[in-house]
This record gives structure tokens, C-alpha cells and sequence, in this order.
């Protein structure tokens, strides 16, 4: 760790005068940096992928900053060093939400959703967690979700033996769902892995996004995301809803979002979340 923090102190200009593991990297290691002036942010993993990660997350972060809608940590440096990556970035001193700060939080949220394209997908792939997300562009969302999102992470659970082949609805089956329950949304800007510790409240009461998998989709998957986990309060739906009001089919929107994320944790944390994967694909195929 020596080695590369002297790395990071030579690109920044400055002497890191202490290096604290804190909470908050996920997948990778994280670290409070503190100098004389400042104090950062800083994720290391040493995964061969992790460069290419750090770099979608940082396009993803400048992506939502040119917006203007929402805040994100400025990213000071995304690099490499002697097989350790590393993305260095600013160091938001949080708190704990109260009921304005989530209605502030839901508010700013359906401002960034409403940034929107003509189709469905991102210039650039990226990554859910640590699993390849590919962002090919669709002129409809029912074929981008199916096949950029929900079949690419059956196929996974299939050669994992975490599903069955029979378990894997037909693509003229889904898309045709698809198209029934989500109708013809605009492709919004979403965040793409909104849970719970992926946003920060600043201790001044500013939001934070952090950790985005960021495309252009329906504005809906950041809420079912939202909900699936918990984490934000009644107050972020009700301002979120007063900008975006909730769809027809909200409710199956809801369940059929959260498959993809509870596809992906089937797939980075293994059969316990079987049961749940299981069970939409039940009901709904």
C-alpha cells in the first residue's frame, strides 16, 4: 500500500498524511486519505477488470455532474500502479437523512430523470457490481431490457447452475410483456444501482450520488432499485412522484425491475436469492 499511496501523493502534489480503511468501497477496498488540505476518497482493487470499472464509474459520476441536476464527488484521479487500480475522489462528510434531505434527494433524482435521448442504452458499457453491464443501443426499452439486461444475467445463472434452462422465458414472450406492462417510456438517465448506500447526504444537507451503472432507460428501475432494499424514506417518493407521477402497471413494474437486480445478486452472491429470482419469473412467466 506504501508504494502506491506515494504514487497518488506525487500525481496530487500533495504529502498523504494518513490513510484510514473506512466503509463504503464494496467490491473494493476503501480508504480516508487525509493531507495537510484535504481528504479523499480512495477505492483500490486489484481485479484485472478494475481499471475499466473505475474508469465506467468515473464516466458514469461526470455523465450525472454535466447534467446539473444532482451532485456527485469530483473525481481527482483514476490510474494504476504496479497491478493495484485505484480511483481517488473527494471525501463527503455525511449524515444521516431526515425528511428533508429525502425529499430533496427524491426530487433532484426525477430532475436527472428528466435528461433524456432518443433510445435506450449509453455510449460506453459498464459494470453492475463487479459483472460486465453492456449498454448496445435499442430504439425500443422492451428489447433493450431483455436483451441487454435481464437475458445476459439468465444465461449467467444457467452456466452457474444457479438456474434451470426451463426457468428462461422465451425473448418473444418477454418482450411482449415487456411492451404490455412498461409501455413506450422515455429513456431517462438513470442511475442504474440506486440502493440504499449508494447515495450520500452531506452533512450541509446537499445529495450525493455514488456508484452509479449508469444508461438511458426507464425512470422507473431506480425506483424499483430503491425499493427493493429499502433505504429511503417515505418523503423521496412523495417529492419524486410530484415531478414523475407513478405509471399505470406501476406495481409489476416494480417486481419486473427488481429481477434484474436480484438476477445480479443471484449471480454475485449465489442460491439465496433463488427463491425471489424464482418467484417473478413464476409469476410473470
Amino acid at each position: 500500500m506504501r508504494n502506491y499511496l506515494s504514487y497518488i501523493a506525487d500525481k496530487i502534489s500533495g504529502e498523504i498524511v494518513s490513510a484510514k480503511p473506512v466503509s463504503g468501497g464494496d467490491i473494493s477496498s476503501a480508504y480516508l486519505l487525509k493531507t495537510v488540505k484535504e481528504r479523499y476518497f480512495l477505492k483500490v482493487n486489484n481485479k484485472p477488470f478494475a481499471l475499466e470499472m473505475f474508469h465506467a464509474e468515473q464516466k458514469g459520476l461526470q455523465t450525472i455532474a454535466d447534467t446539473r441536476t444532482i451532485a456527485v464527488p469530483h473525481v481527482h484521479l483514476v490510474d494504476a500502479y504496479e497491478g493495484t487500480s485505484f480511483l481517488l475522489m473527494a471525501y463527503i462528510e455525511s449524515k444521516r437523512p431526515d425528511g428533508a434531505d429525502y425529499q430533496r434527494l427524491g426530487a433532484e433524482l426525477a430532475q436527472l430523470h428528466q435528461c433524456t435521448r432518443d433510445d435506450y442504452g449509453f455510449s460506453e458499457d459498464n459494470f453492475i457490481g463487479s459483472l460486465p453491464q453492456s449498454n448496445r443501443a435499442h430504439p425500443t426499452w422492451a428489447s433493450f431490457y431483455w436483451a441487454e439486461r435481464i437475458l445476459p444475467q439468465l444465461q449467467r445463472a444457467v452456466s452457474a447452475h444457479l438456474l434451470s434452462r426451463k426457468e428462461i422465458p422465451s425473448a418473444d414472450k418477454a418482450i411482449t410483456l415487456f411492451s404490455n406492462l412498461c409501455g413506450d417510456v422515455k429513456p431517462s438517465l438513470l442511475h442504474g444501482d440506486l440502493w440504499g448506500g449508494n447515495y450520500l447526504i452531506a452533512k450541509e444537507g446537499t445529495p450525493y450520488m455514488i456508484d452509479p451503472a449508469l444508461y438511458y432507460g426507464h425512470a422507473m428501475v431506480d425506483i424499483a432499485m430503491s425499493r427493493l432494499f429499502g433505504g429511503f424514506g417515505a418523503e423521496f417518493y412523495n417529492a419524486y412522484h410530484e415531478i414523475i407521477p407513478k405509471p399505470a402497471h406501476y406495481a409489476e413494474q416494480m417486481e419486473l425491475y427488481q429481477l434484474y437486480y436480484l438476477l445480479v445478486h443471484l449471480n454475485l452472491f449465489g442460491s439465496g436469492y433463488h427463491s425471489a429470482v424464482s418467484s417473478i419469473l413464476k409469476r410473470f412467466f
